[in-house]
């Protein structure tokens, strides 16, 4: 039986039990320091090492989970892989000099290193790098995965799998909540500015802020219906470029329609931009600064999240506007000089809808659902554990539970709720059923590597995204900065 390295037969991964041991661990191996770390094995630090490592970033205690995600964001970049924008690669296709290249951006809901690993070598085999790893603001809760620990088992994924190169790791739908922001707009406007400055400062280079459901259809005009859309994008815009490293641009995006409500047009797209541009040049100019604006720009065009289930559990037939995507995404580049349109809630399409995103030019696809379902449907996910999972759901969400669902719809929209209390049940599963599982997605991923066209960009990426080193402070200076400034001293 094979066995990862750092667990033990029958196990899964093991996080070490104290900083002290983590440091034992990488005796000869690495050594850890207040500005970095000196890797003296690298074959050593992306075996054993790593797997404990990652572990320890997620399940340690919170000494053992700071110091594991600081290593993991330090060795990285030295072993070649490292957090990036994809800003000025989205604004080179703007500019045309690349085209019919949708980059799969891919909500990992859980066993994340798992899942970043595969998708990494999918990405090997086809010569990919346009591939970006989200999560969504409401994901972050079911899952239990905030962005620090998202970022570090992303990157030690990209570590353990010798990836040289950018890592474009995505804030998805940082969304204001329509009836939250009813009840108190400057604080829930805060709270995704908040989360912003949060995921910035764990390697999130790519944030997509979604004002879309404050949209108001019932107002006279485009314009009109998106002003509280565009000056909230504007507003988080702004604070996003104050966040930011020195050196990096984030790549910021922009939504116009909430995704499985009505088809964006063009003129929605117009009275977006028309409002948001003009109103982040105030904000710029009261503070001194020139803004750089979004790259790109999410519409709708007649999926939904996680698809439509049936009552036998099978998927519903969806039709997807290509026409419409392909004007929006011609408009955002020859009118606003946008990388083009992003489509959401794709996963559940079949197979031969991937190329059509491609053709229609459309600058990126979100999708998540599908990759969760060939999770656990696959033939190696344990029954005994999907039964309590299962449990799980009608003991702790039945309330959200519609009358007319049947057990197979109820299961198919509520079991993601189930990556957060499971999670360390998953990533405990032996490693061979780990494997088997990881075996039925990869041949997946690598496939719409294919379909969506970004097989073969490898080269492209390299050319365009650079290396910038961001400093990290270590756990210890961290703390320092932290005494320093509530005590005064160090100024």
């Amino acid at each position: 039986m094979s066995v990862v390295a750092g667990s033990e037969p029958g196990l899964g991964l093991r996080p070490y039990e104290d900083v002290a041991a983590l440091r034992r661990g990488l005796d000869g191996i690495a050594t850890l320091h207040d500005d970095g770390v000196a890797i003296s094995d690298e074959a050593g630090f992306r075996g054993e090492a790593i797997d404990r490592v990652v572990a320890s970033a997620v399940f340690g205690d919170d000494a053992l989970k700071t110091t594991a995600r600081w290593l993991i964001r330090v060795a990285a970049p030295q072993l070649g892989a490292f957090p990036a924008s994809i800003h000025d690669l989205y604004l080179a296709a703007g500019r045309g000099e690349y085209a019919n290249a949708t980059a799969p951006a891919i909500n990992v809901r859980g066993l994340t290193y798992d899942v970043a690993r595969t998708i990494f070598r999918a990405a090997q085999a086809t010569d990919t790098k346009i591939v970006l790893f989200e999560i969504a603001r409401s994901e972050m809760g079911y899952t239990e995965q905030r962005p620090a620990e998202y970022a570090a088992a992303v990157l030690a994924a990209a570590i353990k799998q010798h990836h040289r190169g950018p890592v474009f790791i995505q804030g998805d739908h940082f969304q204001a909540s329509a009836g939250a922001y009813a009840k108190n707009p400057e604080a829930e406007i805060k709270a995704v500015r908040d989360l912003a400055q949060e995921a910035i400062a764990a390697g999130f280079y790519n944030i997509d802020v979604d004002a879309s459901t404050l949209v108001d259809l019932s107002l006279p005009t485009q314009a009109e219906q998106q002003r509280r859309n565009y000056a909230h994008s504007a507003e988080l815009t702004a604070a996003i470029r104050s966040f930011e490293p020195d050196g990096v641009t984030v790549s910021v995006g922009g939504e116009i329609g909430e995704v499985g409500k009505d088809n964006s047009t063009v003129a929605d797209l117009h009275g977006f931009m028309d409002g948001y541009l003009p109103e982040l040049k105030r904000l710029g100019d009261e503070t001194g600064r020139t803004l750089t604006g979004i790259s790109k720009i999410s519409v709708q065009t007649g999926t939904s999240h996680g698809g439509v289930v049936l009552p036998d559990g099978s998927m519903a037939d969806v039709s997807v506007d290509f026409g419409t995507l392909a004007e929006l995404s011609r408009a955002a580049r020859e009118d606003y000089q946008l990388g083009g349109a992003v489509q959401h809630g794709a996963s559940t399409l079949p197979e031969s809808a991937f190329g059509r995103f491609a053709e229609a030019n459309a600058i990126e696809v979100h999708l998540a659902t599908a990759f969760q379902n060939t999770m656990l449907d696959s033939a190696a996910f344990p029954a005994d554990l999907k039964e309590r999972i299962y449990a799980h759901l009608d003991a702790n969400h039945g309330d959200e539970r519609k009358s007319d669902q049947t057990d197979a719809q109820f299961y198919y929209t509520a079991r993601k709720r189930a990556f957060g209390p499971f999670k360390r049940e998953l990533w405990n599963l032996p490693e061979e059923t780990r494997s088997a599982i990881m075996a039925d997605l990869e041949p997946v991923f690598a496939l719409i590597m294919r379909n969506l066209g970004v097989a073969g960009s490898a080269a492209l990426v390299d050319r365009i995204v650079r290396p910038v080193d961001v400093p990290v402070p270590s756990p210890a200076q961290a703390g320092a900065l932290v005494h320093s400034e509530l005590t005064g001293e160090g100024e």
